[in-house]
């Protein structure tokens, strides 16, 4: 099955990634890597309509809510994780997991509220890993040998895990989960036609992969079948989150000499399968954290 989506926002974004609903708001948060900001967006009558955007003052990977109304996101940041508030102060949780070039990227909760996020290693080596920050503010290596840790996504009763290193086997995997421990690694799906990013779990079990470079986002059965396809008219499609049964997608023109119209810009379709708003972290506002790697 294919399908075709459409822009939704107005202002593009270089490195446009991670958007997540947010449940105590509806709002749509995303983040733009390179520019260091997060975005705060309500979907209505097919728009995007940007209420915040925070400057973060260093490069932001993802963004999570927490769980009381009011309490702000968690983020992975630059070197590690940090404490937005809605007036847009940043409290750092934990620091030092990357060092040099290297940085945090993609991260998201599981059900049990605990935040997954991983870094990518500049110059492209295995050398990255993939981190969890637990509701106290402590942080553990839970995979190491990483070269770009990038899309993370679980199923609703949180016992796998799915999972994307996109570098060097551009390939789909999954783990088992117990009491935040992974084991049981396999491949679900080789990724043919780019590169696998950012992805989303389906309220049906299915995984809604972004294919940078491939201007797709591919769909797969939990068995690794290749279910459908979302075609996009630019090249480097992020990650992908649902908004009710419309599944929105950033995109970037980072590494793009002649970008073509509309890339950087957010896209919609419907997918006709609707799935989950981003699940919160456990944490709470604190004035320090003691996280260590």
């Amino acid at each position: 099955m294919r399908s075709r989506a459409d822009a939704v926002s107005e202002h593009a974004y270089e490195q446009g990634e991670g958007p997540r609903v947010d449940p105590r708001t509806g709002e749509v948060l995303w983040v733009d890597i390179k520019a260091g900001t997060v975005h705060r967006a309500l979907f209505e009558a097919g728009a995007l309509h940007v209420v915040t955007d925070y400057e973060v003052g260093t490069r932001v990977g993802a963004v999570a809510p927490l769980r009381e109304p009011g309490a702000g996101w968690v983020l992975a940041v630059q070197d590690g994780f940090a404490h937005l508030a809605e007036d847009g102060r940043l409290t750092p949780i934990a620091s030092g997991l990357t060092s040099g070039r290297d940085q945090m990227n993609d991260g998201v909760c599981d059900p049990a509220g605990r935040f997954w996020a991983g870094s990518q290693a500049i110059p492209r080596e295995p050398r990255a890993a993939l981190f969890r920050l637990d509701g106290d503010g402590s942080v553990t290596r839970a995979l190491e040998s990483v070269t770009v840790s990038n899309g993370i996504g679980f199923t609703a009763d949180g016992t796998t895990m799915y999972y994307i290193d996109t570098l060097p086997h551009r390939r789909l995997e999954a783990f088992d989960v117990v009491d935040g421990e992974l084991s049981g690694r396999r491949v679900i799906a080789d990724v043919a036609g780019g590169n696998p990013d950012g992805l989303a779990v389906d309220d049906e079990g299915c995984v809604w992969v972004a294919v940078w470079d491939a201007s797709a986002v591919h769909r797969y059965a939990p068995d690794g079948r290749l279910l459908a396809v979302v075609d996009l008219p630019v090249p480097r499609p992020t990650a992908v989150c649902f908004a009710g049964s419309t599944l929105l997608i950033t995109t970037a023109w980072l590494g793009l000499d002649h970008p073509p119209a509309g890339s950087g810009r957010l896209y919609a379709v419907d997918a006709g399968v609707g799935g989950p708003p981003a699940s919160a972290w456990a944490g709470t506002p604190a004035t320090t954290w003691a996280g260590t790697p």
